[in-house]
């Protein structure tokens, strides 16, 4: 290697050492601060290339995504004095740098420790307030909501980082409180489904007396509708009869005098005792010639 080789490999090794400590870099998915001997001089450092002084300035960097605080299971006791065991965990994320790197000196794990100790705080307060019935049978997330409101002002302001959510991954009852619970919600339900039934009975007793009212209604309507109807029958058939007897009331006599005819000696056994000379069968007798 020539010296001119060697004086540029040199020259380039140490611009490469002066760049490296001069140069940095802060990722998309970091937030950063720059330090003067200690002390914060730029507390939200933008993602990019930036600059520094050796020696005097020294950049900390951490992780700006959200992160997951996963809890092992506690044992909490509700309003009714009821221990729970309560599987939970945190998601949040650095928010204000500087005050995150005051509080922490820039450790994660300390964070992780100071946000769980106010979560369970938090956690401690909400279940103290309810029942159990009321933690596991609907309000658990109306809870969770609450108290991440709550706790997200305190942490920020105390720690620097935002708390984005808190959820409950279970929640187990100690096996002295299972029979308990359990009984409690199955007359619960019971009772639920006792007003269900007296409330579909009353509902019932209102349909079947509507529909025996419309049915004597209409029975009503019907009766007087068809008596409407075989009055004004009868009353043509009478008509009617009136007017072919007028016309002719020999032939009438006649059609009628057959007809009782018939109606008498319908059957083989009938027998009738009259006198030849009677009305009755003078339509049998030989026919009159007319002089």
């Amino acid at each position: 290697m020539s010296s001119r080789s060697l004086f540029v490999s040199i020259v380039i090794l140490l611009s490469l050492a002066i760049a490296s400590n001069v140069l940095y870099i802060v990722k998309e998915t970091e937030r950063g601060v720059l330090l003067r001997f200690g002390e914060v001089v730029d507390a939200d450092l933008k993602p990019g290339i930036h600059v520094k002084m050796p020696v005097m300035h020294q950049v900390r960097k951490f992780d700006a995504r959200v992160l997951t605080l996963d809890y092992t299971p506690q044992s909490y006791l509700t309003q009714d004095k009821k221990p729970l065991i309560v599987d939970s965990f945190v998601k949040w994320r650095i928010k204000d740098v500087s005050k995150f790197y005051t509080a922490t000196s820039g450790d994660e794990i300390a964070a992780s420790r100071l946000l769980a100790s106010r979560v369970d705080d938090g956690l401690r307060k909400q279940f103290a307030q309810r029942t159990v019935h009321e933690v596991i049978s609907g309000q658990r997330d109306e809870l969770m909501d609450d108290l991440t409101v709550k706790l997200n002002q305190v942490v920020l302001t105390d720690i620097g980082v935002e708390l984005l959510d808190i959820r409950v991954k279970g929640i187990e009852l100690p096996e002295r409180v299972n029979e308990d619970v359990y009984k409690r919600m199955r007359s619960e339900r019971e009772r639920e489904a006792r007003e269900y039934r007296s409330r579909g009975r009353e509902l019932a007793e209102g349909i079947r007396a509507d529909a025996d009212r419309r049915r004597t209604i209409i029975e009503a309507n019907a009766y007087r509708e068809a008596e409407k109807i075989r009055g004004d029958g009868d009353a043509q058939s009478a008509r009617i009869y009136a007017e072919a007897f007028s016309k002719d009331p020999e032939f009438y006599s006649f059609v009628r005098s057959l007809k009782a005819y018939q109606e008498t000696f319908s059957a083989d056994s009938d027998v009738m005792i009259l006198d030849s000379d009677s009305d009755f069968f003078k339509y049998l007798g030989a026919p009159k010639t007319k002089q």
